[in-house]
């Protein structure tokens, strides 16, 4: 029991990148009703750049404040400047421009920092958090740090009026052009919170797995994996399916031999099939009903 309860442990600090991420992938779909393929990149892009700092001698948590906001303008950007103009383009061609973005930062990302491998740091070090628990205190970091994240987000759209103006812009965006919201900064505002939390998924994510062009590469999937789970029109499920997935993944590549940590994506791919199949909306999501 107590190596099972370790396990979850595990997934569930798995499941606070996965959820953190699958967060910021929700955000942009409901402003744009599109997935962001290169939300990954963007996060290792980030990632780069604190590692660039921190190699100058910044302190880690000058870092991450700097990045966080780069981030936010990154992401700011990219929507004002990139994806505006393809606002009522076809859906084909907004998934050629995030295709050509994940093209573009990953290429960019490598050729700027090149393709070894490179550690990078943790405030908060790698030994156990408590004896035989089988978690270490970075990833008892990693789960206070997204609590923190998802509680702040939760407080943000709940009781403050851009928040609101936000839940609004994406439920109904024309009513709320109407009533004076302005849509596109809404839009760009959501881009941009979602590449900095895409930043700090990467920040975190870095010392586990080392920093190299393609790290978020499979994380991504993951996060995937938990927005379908927990629903792509539920912000408060995509993050409970970020969990799940990371429980799942932990418990079934511990527990099937077959499987192992060699095959952990395909449990990922499979449970994206298995909702789309019996629950397209997710578990928590809602089904859009449309009157002829």
């Amino acid at each position: 029991m107590e190596f099972f309860f370790s396990q979850v442990l595990s997934g569930i600090a798995s499941g606070t990148i996965y959820a953190c991420l699958a967060l910021a992938v929700v955000m942009i779909y409901q402003a744009i009703h599109h997935l962001n393929f290169a939300q990954g990149e963007l996060a290792v892009f980030s990632t780069y750049l604190a590692w660039q700092m921190l190699e100058a001698g910044l302190p880690y948590w000058i870092v991450l404040l700097l990045v966080v906001l780069l981030s936010f303008g990154l992401g700011w950007f990219l929507q004002m400047v990139v994806m505006r103009p393809f606002q009522n383009a076809p859906m084909l061609s907004n998934i050629v421009v995030f295709i050509a973005l994940f093209t573009i930062f990953n290429s960019l990302t490598g050729f700027i920092w090149g393709h070894d491998i490179k550690t990078f740091p943790s405030p908060f070090g790698f030994g156990p958090l408590v004896e035989n628990l089988g978690i270490s205190r970075h990833q008892a970091a990693m789960m206070a740090i997204s609590a923190i994240i998802l509680t702040i987000l939760w407080a943000f759209f709940r009781f403050t009026r851009i928040g609101l103006a936000m839940r609004g812009a994406v439920s109904n965006p024309v009513s709320s052009g109407l009533v004076g919201v302005n849509v596109m900064a809404i839009t760009a505002l959501g881009w941009g919170m979602a590449s900095a939390i895409g930043a700090v998924s990467g920040l975190l994510v870095a010392p586990v797995v080392f920093l190299e062009p393609n790290m978020m590469l499979s994380i991504l999937i993951y996060a995937f994996a938990g927005a379908v789970v927990g629903g792509l029109t539920s912000p408060g499920g995509a993050v409970l399916g970020g969990f799940i997935v990371g429980i799942v993944e932990s418990l079934v590549s511990t527990y099937v031999p077959v499987i192992g940590a060699e095959l952990k994506l395909p449990i990922a791919l499979t449970l994206i099939i298995v909702v789309l199949l019996f629950q397209p909306a997710g578990l928590f999501g809602r089904r859009d009903i449309q009157r002829v």
